[in-house]
């Protein structure tokens, strides 16, 4: 047979008790009336979900079946209802007909234990621990050990269930259980659990307030030396904040950096002065008014002065220098960086950042050179997120600060060395800084306000073309070959002589060299494309002339036979320090 199910969205109620139930919804009005015309039972059923009205999936499939021992009806509608509890019953076949459930049920037997040892000890337990949590937890205990003494255990159980205020899955899982024992274990496993986490709750509420003590003692102490430095006339911190305000108005500053600066002020401002907070924000102020944001440098090109300076500072390359003069000159006419990113790509020593430097002097912009090599973190370029621990802008925005100049040359050295890891892949926000659509509105993360690129010329070098080629078609590659010998000659005889004589201490016009001795160092001492080992021979040619000579810079002719004896003991003992490892290996 049939019977009717009550559904309930928060009670789980054991047999052997009597219930009072309110009812004010009309389905569950229509149920008990339903339940009094016929058998004049019910089962009591919980939820799981809080959904009104409810549907078959919601009602678990177990409940306490009872008898309506009194039914009143109040003015208003609603209903109070007593139920005598008696078994637990399984729900089979649960169906709905015009909102009232109704299923079949069979009644789940429950080993009578209670009056068993080990049973009484378990309730005893439970009271004890509800008793040790009732102070923190404000439980009504003084109920729960009145039906500890007087009350038989179904009403213990639910007692427990209702005061401690058990999940209703739980509480089903205590139901199911086949013996009072088993329920009383389930019950004290969830007693326990409540216990765990009140501790874990205590610990954290007795932390905040300790912090919050901490930082409210800090904050009245600061308040107090604020107000002692205003008697005296001393306020150090609302001058800094003002000052701060005045370097923000007075700073060109376009209207998204400003409005940023200004919110980032205020909160300055509501912060303690000795706080972290506001170490920070000051911090970062301070690099968002020393950016470059209306500083740029006057710079006239001068077609004829920019090749003079190339001549003078590099011989030979006569193809590259004329490409770089046709780039200057499109500068000239647009008055832009318009036109491809120049890349410099040759051996080590053939002149590609020396190139550069001459490149911003003929153009006379400011200069910084950004080593890529080994880069893999997209933050070099990016910055760091400024709530990280030594957060800091990235090198772009670095180098503009450093140069005071919105416009530099900027050198993207060896930037065929990047690499790529988990952190990020340096060479998309690479292709972002050099493309002139996209970087008018480069945005630093630890800036966090867009700052205009466009005005920057990047020139970028490497040592072979193993590029992507994403970044091979953002740039024009332009290819420095190694020095002939007359090359080499010609830059030793112009250049190389002077630097080694500034770099040891000689006057160039007691140095006596032609250039069939430089060929004799070239053919001899070095194997390179560049020129730096030639360098690297000539200098110390003239540290042993200066040894040889105690130190004094005597006019001296080098000639093939004395580059050999001044040069062969610096070449012995390179090969007997070779010979030496060896042995000792």
């Amino acid at each position: 047979m049939k019977e009717y199910i009550l559904p309930f969205r928060d009670l789980v109620v054991h047999p052997g008790l009597t219930v009072p139930v309110f009812i004010d919804n009309p389905m569950s009005i229509a149920c008990i009336e339903a339940a009094m015309e016929g058998s004049r039972r019910l089962v009591l059923a919980a939820q799981h979900s809080w959904n009104y009205p409810a549907e078959v999936n919601d009602i678990f499939d177990i409940g306490t079946i009872g008898d309506i021992a009194q039914v009143l009806r109040m003015p208003d509608g609603a209903i109070h209802a007593i139920i005598r509890t008696t078994d637990v019953v399984s729900l089979h076949d649960i169906s709905v007909n015009r909102g009232l459930f109704t299923a079949d049920t069979q009644v789940i037997s429950c080993m009578d234990d209670a009056e068993f040892e080990q049973t009484i000890a378990l309730r005893d337990r439970i009271a004890e621990n509800l008793q040790a949590l009732a102070a923190g937890r404000k439980f009504k205990i003084d109920k729960l050990r009145n039906i500890v003494q007087n009350y038989p255990l179904p009403a213990f159980v639910d007692a427990v269930i209702q005061t401690a205020d058990i999940d209703t899955d739980a509480a089903v899982a205590v139901l199911r259980a086949a013996s009072w024992r088993d329920k009383l274990v389930l019950l004290l496993e969830q007693v326990n659990l409540i216990a765990e986490t009140a501790k874990i709750e205590d610990s954290i509420n007795r932390r905040i307030h300790q912090q919050m003590e901490a930082g409210r003692r800090e904050a009245i102490l600061q308040e107090k030396m604020r107000a002692i430095q205003k008697e005296m006339g001393d306020d150090a911190e609302e001058m800094d904040a003002e000052n701060m305000r005045r370097r923000i108005e007075k700073s060109p500053l376009p209207t998204e950096a400003r409005e940023k600066a200004m919110s980032e002020w205020r909160r300055m401002r509501s912060l303690a002065p000795m706080s972290n907070d506001g170490a920070l924000i000051k911090t970062y102020l301070d690099e968002l008014l020393a950016m470059p944001w209306a500083k740029t440098p006057a710079s006239k090109i001068e077609l004829g002065a920019a090749r003079k300076t190339l001549d003078a500072r590099h011989s030979g390359m006569n193809a590259i220098k004329e490409r770089i003069l046709e780039h200057i000159a499109v500068m000239k006419k647009t008055g832009s960086n318009r036109g491809s990113i120049l890349c410099f790509v040759g051996a080590p020593g053939v002149g590609k950042t020396s190139l550069c430097k001459s490149i911003a002097d003929a153009l006379g912009r400011k200069y910084q050179r950004i080593s890529l090599g080994g880069i893999s973190d997209e933050s070099h370029f990016r910055g760091h997120r400024k709530t990280y621990i030594g957060s800091q802008p990235g090198r772009i925005m670095d180098a503009l600060k450093r140069c005071h100049a919105n416009n530099p040359v900027i050198v993207l050295d060896e930037i065929d060395k990047m690499g790529r890891d988990w952190r990020g892949d340096p060479e998309a926000a690479l292709l972002e800084i050099m493309d002139p659509e996209q970087n008018k509105t480069f945005r630093d993360h630890y800036l966090e306000v867009d700052f205009d690129l466009s005005n920057v010329l990047f020139i970028a070098t490497a040592n072979s073309l193993n590029l992507s080629s994403a970044l091979k078609d953002r740039m024009e590659i332009i290819e420095i070959p190694g020095y002939t010998e007359e090359d080499k000659v010609c830059i030793a005889r112009e250049h190389l002589v002077r630097r080694a004589a500034a770099d040891t201490g000689w006057a160039t016009e007691n140095i006596i060299i032609n250039d069939e001795a430089i060929r004799h160092i070239i053919r001899n001492y070095t194997s390179e494309q560049g020129v730096r080992q030639l360098q690297r021979e000539l200098t110390a040619m003239l540290r042993r002339a200066l040894l040889e000579h105690d130190g004094e810079d005597i006019l001296t002719e080098f000639t093939p036979e004395k580059i050999d004896q001044l040069l062969a003991v610096r070449k012995l003992s390179g090969v007997s320090k070779r010979i030496g490892f060896g042995m000792g290996a």
